[in-house]
């Protein structure tokens, strides 16, 4: 059986933020909120490319896609695609 390979997104670069700044940020906040987060910081960096900025975060786009529509209902602006 031949497997197709899969070619590794570009490493998104790390927030400017060393770790003893961030970890501030994340006491007290739910892991929704934290998911929620990740995922719309890491749309803004694949400048709102949902197929890139899905296997950055691991997940597929149908699952993105979900969160994303999820997170535009409850009225949080979401990174739009720029081409």
């Amino acid at each position: 059986m031949i497997r197709e390979s899969v070619v590794p997104a570009p490493p998104v670069s790390a927030p400017s933020l060393a770790p003893h700044e961030i970890v501030p940020l994340l006491i007290g906040a739910t892991v929704g909120e934290v998911e929620r987060e990740l995922v719309l910081q890491t749309l803004g960096r694949c400048g709102g490319n949902r197929t890139r900025a899905a296997r950055v975060l691991g997940v597929s786009v149908r699952t993105l896609r979900n969160k994303i529509r999820q997170y535009s209902a409850d009225g949080i602006d979401v990174p739009v695609h720029q081409e």
